[in-house]
């Protein structure tokens, strides 16, 4: 199989992350990620991706907590 080998565009990493944070990959999806991906590449979309969801967690409570009183 010839797709086996492709690595994934940027597009399917930061789909692949996303796919992991909230638990759901399908077997086919994974299977291209271990075999044609750099596990660099997913390992700096986790990164970025748990960053931006902490600084948005810590926003939306900041904004909360200002409008509360």
């Amino acid at each position: 199989m010839e797709d086996k080998n492709r690595k994934p565009s940027f597009g399917q990493v930061i789909l692949s992350t996303l796919a992991a944070a909230i638990g759901v990959q399908s077997d086919k999806n994974r299977e291209r990620d271990f075999s044609g991906g750099s596990f660099k590449a997913y390992i700096a979309a986790g990164i970025i991706f748990t960053a931006l969801f902490v600084i948005t967690l810590v926003l939306v409570v900041k904004t909360v907590l200002s409008n509360m009183g």
